[in-house]
Parts: C-alpha cells; structure tokens; sequence
C-alpha cells in the first residue's frame, strides 16, 4: 500500500525523523485555518500540496506556495478536485515554509534479485533524481544493506560517505539515515523515500517530502495499517476484488486477463502486450487476475465479473493450466460462470486451457458452445485472438 505524503510526514514524525509542521485539509476554509496556525511557524508562508499517489504533482500545479492564509484557501480551491495523472484531489497538505539552503536524495528499498535492501543517496536531490540516475550515476550511491545488521552507525557512515557528505551535515544525514530505517522496519515497509531531504539555512536537515509503501503481506502484525487506508482514492474495481478474494491489479489496457498462478498471469500479461504491438490501438492487457488453484464457477464468476466491468475492456483471455484443479473442472467453472453472469455477459472470451484432463476440458466447452467463447490451443494464438477482438471492437 502507497500512503499519501501526509501519511509518510506523520510516520516519519512517530519514529522521530526530523519533519515540519503540517496538517491536512479537504476543504479551502479547512486550508485557512491550518494556514493560520502553520504559518505563523514560518513567517506566514505556507505551501499548498496536492495528496495523490503519484509523483509529478509539482509540474501538474499541484503544490503552491502561498504567502498568507487567505493565499492558502485560494490555492486549496484551485487544487481541490483537479485531476493529476488520472488521481483527484481529494485533500491538500498545508506544510510549513522552509528555508531550504541544499537538496538531497534517500532511499530504502527491497531488492529482491540480491535478496537485501538497497539504500540510494545522493547530494543532489530534488524533482529530477531519475534524470540524474540516468546521465549521472556516479552521483547516486547505491549501497547494499544486509537485513540481518540494517543501518546501524558503520552502515550509515557508509552510505553519507559514498554520497559525498562531509561535516555537521553529514552527522546529520547519518542520524536521520537510522530514524528512516527504524521507519523501514518498524512499519514492514518495502520503500522509504525522502526526496527532497534538505538542509535549512539554519543548517539543519529535515525530511521535507516523504513516500513510503507498506508490505500488505505484513498487515497482520500491523493492525494500525488498516487506518490508513484511502477509500476515496482506492480503484472500486480493485476495492471489490479484495472483498472477494482476487488477487486482482487494474492496468491501463483493453484485454481483460485471467488466469491461475501469478507467473502465469505475468506471462500472459508480456504474450498479450507483444500480440498488440502490430495491431491497431496496440491493445495491451487491462489487469492482473490471478484466480489461484481453484477455478471453480464461483471464483471465475467473480473473477468475470470485477473484469467486465471495467468500462476499458473489449475483450478478455482466460488462461488456466489445469494442474492440481483438472481442465474439467476450469471448464465447468466458465461455463457455470457465464451461465450465472447471463446479460452481464457481453464482451468476447478466448480460452485456452492445458494440463491436467485438457481434452475433457475442451470436449466441455465446446459443447456448451456459448456464442461469446472463442477456443485456441495455444497460449500465443489465444493471445493474438484476444488483441485481434480488443482492437476490432
């Protein structure tokens, strides 16, 4: 789960990382009154910053500096409800004006290929620490972290060192370095993100801008999670799926996909993409649906359902390899979902089943014969059929 800055800048607050003040606001009077208090923290000055997940708000227009209250509340109407990347505004952060002298770059992330954490940092932080990434490496350091030590005194030495840090503010970036992993761990995160982390003109560092995702596979033993979870902002498709038990992620495209096995799926998702890529629109995958071992009608009725009612869907490809649950058994499943979905059911489906008891599978829906369903034999033929009808349509 991605929180909203607001959310990170409190948690960050909790584990003692050093922070500004700021308060949260969903409607522009609420914006004054929190610009008054803040403010007189910092001159009357203010910034007015969109909540949303996703990044770029500042070149979209949402994050304003404003110089008095009244300010505020004019820039909070303005980005209240403004569409940023497909994300309303639902809600605006007023921060306390800093005084920022310099800019830097932290991070905390799972890197799952070398089965450690990776701590990035750099001297040269800001809007375009991807660009620096990419034209200049060497000013990003990227230093391992064994989980089993984290960042302790020698590790964050480390990592301000490779960075280029030198002096107080060095002693500084070291001690916050260690709060931001208490926040890591503590949380079950799988990334931490400060960008920027700033020295003021005091000279003192401050985390300014917070993103921080949570491991939902850790949600049992953080209960508190659930409180920050945003049902405004939550995708109702995505919403509904959890409800039912679908391990289900909305993309962008117009071929609905399911299928049992999460490598599977993920193969499915590159086949579909690739089979698009000559025809018209490029009709690419519109989600991630995993329906697990047991496909019976109950769960690909759901699984159909959350599907078809994405608006984006044209056409969608049912790929199950029958393994522990035989082909017989998939196929019942779709027919008997298809039969309990009836007018629901408008949009093309191209099947292809394999595996255990394939032919029986087969023998099923061909029976049936439903007028929607479309048979292939092959993963890569099925795929093809799926795009072929998405971009007919």
């Amino acid at each position: 789960m991605d929180l909203f800055e607001y959310q990170a800048r409190d948690m960050f607050e909790r584990h003692g990382v050093p922070v500004l003040a700021g308060a949260i606001a969903e409607t522009p009077a609420q914006a004054r009154a929190a610009a008054e208090k803040i403010g007189a923290l910092s001159g009357g000055v203010t910034v007015v910053k969109a909540q949303v997940k996703t990044g770029g708000r500042g070149k979209a227009g949402g994050v304003k500096v404003a110089k008095s209250a009244d300010e505020a509340e004019q820039l909070a109407s303005q980005i209240l409800g403004m569409d940023i990347k497909g994300h309303t505004v639902h809600r605006v952060m007023i921060a306390q004006g800093a005084k920022i002298a310099e800019e830097y770059y932290f991070s905390l992330l799972l890197d799952r290929a070398n089965r450690q954490y990776l701590a990035m940092c750099s001297k040269e932080g800001g809007m375009e620490i991807e660009q620096l990434a990419v034209e200049r490496p060497e000013a990003l350091a990227r230093i391992p972290v064994d989980p089993m030590v984290g960042i302790d005194d020698a590790k964050a030495e480390e990592i301000a060192t490779a960075a280029g840090f030198d002096g107080d503010v060095k002693a500084q970036v070291v001690a916050v370095m260690k709060k931001l992993w208490d926040v890591y761990t503590g949380e079950d995160a799988t990334l931490v993100e400060v960008n920027p982390l700033v020295k003021m003109e005091d000279g003192t560092v401050v985390a300014l801008d917070g993103k921080v995702t949570l491991d939902d596979n850790a949600s049992f033993r953080q209960p508190h999670h659930a409180d920050l979870v945003d049902e405004k902002s939550a995708d109702p498709l995505e919403a509904e799926a959890k409800e039912k038990g679908l391990n289900y992620v909305k993309l962008e495209g117009s071929v609905g996909i399911i299928g049992n096995g999460a490598g599977l799926v993920m193969s499915t998702l590159d086949v579909v993409a690739y089979a698009g890529e000559d025809l018209p629109g490029k009709p690419h995958p519109a989600n991630f649906l995993d329906i697990g071992g047991g496909a019976s009608a109950q769960v690909m009725k759901d699984g159909l359902h959350i599907i078809l009612g994405d608006p984006q869907v044209k056409s969608v490809f049912v790929n199950v390899f029958g393994g522990i649950t035989s082909c017989d058994a998939v196929a019942n499943g779709i027919v008997g979902a298809l039969d309990a979905l009836g007018d629901e059911a408008t949009k093309p489906l191209v099947v292809r089943i394999d595996g255990n008891n394939v032919e029986e599978g087969r023998r099923i829906l061909a029976e049936r014969n439903h007028p929607l369903v479309t048979i292939e034999e092959t993963m890569d033929g099925a795929a093809r059929k799926a795009a072929e009808l998405a971009a007919q349509a």
